[in-house]
């Protein structure tokens, strides 16, 4: 967790440091050219004053200085109105960089109406200052979220794990009981491996764009490839099967990514499914997009966890009876996107749920 906010400064004070380098520039720059701007502007007026007083025979010495005190008055003025309008946000935006260099996320600039009506390249220096603090800002967040859930899900098993094996270190314990006690504390670390696997992919994923280690591969073979891996869990709950659905779709991508969406949606649709029951999956290509559905006659999921199953870590089953760890609708979901598309749900407690997952159909050039 230190580490994690030390890289958020550090990456806060690498950002700011070119807002930084603006601000000293840009005062410089902006004292040097409102001096240059106004001083000849008073010249200017001055000396037309001046030689408009001296064509018309104006030898009156009062009548000549009072205009050009005048006009010395009204340009400091403007002068002091344009550079205070200028040079206060950049003031502001030097302040608010140092905050952020120390690691203060929160800071946002505002813009009063001469700032918004002066200097055009200010403003958007401004509005990307506050953007920037805004990324930093959910970043943030999502990193205390994250330590906080992570640590949650952890606890749990790691109590299990700790419990049981002191359970074992009794002399008087049964072979039957220390048999069943050392299968829950297996149970235990594969489930601690699975979360720190998905966890690690899943923060992976959250910064990558590009995608390594395309192939072209048949779509419709890898979805029956993952539901057979399943074969023990939905054959010994005499749950029917049916990919008749299935077109014959080639897709260029990586395809061990890719096979976690369906394990996940696969493995999810045995589980809560009952025995006897069916699940339904299909994979049409339409044009430039691919849709698979996996469609099963289980539980359901409530209509007010529905807009929640994406987020990271949350379970619908609030009992825990099936459990899970809450990363692999996230992972299937964040996948889904980079490959273009994305995953929908539609499920009516006790008839059962249907996720749609639709995939960019890569052409040849792309793949190229």
């Amino acid at each position: 967790m230190k580490k994690l906010t030390e890289q958020l400064k550090k990456l806060g004070k690498r950002i700011a440091k070119p807002f930084s380098r603006v601000n000293r520039l840009g005062i410089k720059l902006m004292i040097l050219t409102l001096i240059i701007i106004v001083t000849s502007e008073i010249l200017s007026f001055t000396a037309t004053l001046v030689i408009g007083f001296l064509k018309g025979g104006t030898t009156d010495t009062d009548a000549i200085i009072g205009p050009i005190i005048a006009s010395i008055i009204i340009g400091g003025i403007l002068a002091f109105g344009i550079g205070n309008a200028v040079l206060k946000p950049l003031s502001n935006l030097t302040k608010a960089t140092k905050r952020v260099t120390n690691g203060d996320f929160t800071v946002k600039l505002e813009t009063d109406f001469l700032t918004r009506h002066t200097v055009k390249q200010l403003l958007e220096l401004i509005d990307d200052f506050n953007k920037m603090t805004e990324e930093l800002r959910s970043t943030e967040l999502f990193r205390k979220d994250f330590i906080g859930n992570f640590s949650h899900e952890f606890k749990t098993p790691l109590a299990s794990i700790r419990g049981f094996a002191r359970q074992l270190c009794e002399d008087d314990l049964s072979e039957e009981r220390r048999k069943e006690f050392a299968k829950i504390i297996l149970e235990e670390t594969e489930y601690l491996s699975e979360l720190s696997a998905n966890t690690q992919l899943l923060t992976n994923l959250e910064n990558r764009d590009i995608i390594t280690d395309k192939t072209e591969f048949s779509l419709d073979e890898q979805l029956r490839h993952c539901m057979l891996r399943l074969e023990p869990q939905w054959s010994s709950k005499e749950i029917e099967i049916d990919m008749s659905g299935l077109e014959a779709v080639d897709y260029y991508w990586n395809e061990q990514l890719l096979a976690h969406v369906w394990n996940n949606l696969f493995d999810n649709a045995v589980k809560f499914t009952e025995k006897g029951g069916a699940i339904y999956v299909s994979c049409q290509k339409n044009g430039d997009e691919i849709t698979v559905t996996v469609r099963d006659t289980g539980c359901g999921i409530p209509e007010e966890a529905l807009p929640h199953i994406f987020e990271k870590f949350y379970q619908a089953d609030a009992s825990h009876a099936s459990r899970g760890n809450g990363l692999g609708l996230p992972l299937a979901q964040k996948i889904a996107e980079l490959c273009g598309g994305g995953i929908t749900v539609l499920s009516r407690l006790g008839e059962g749920t249907e996720f749609t997952v639709k995939l960019k159909a890569e052409n040849e050039k792309e793949k190229l």
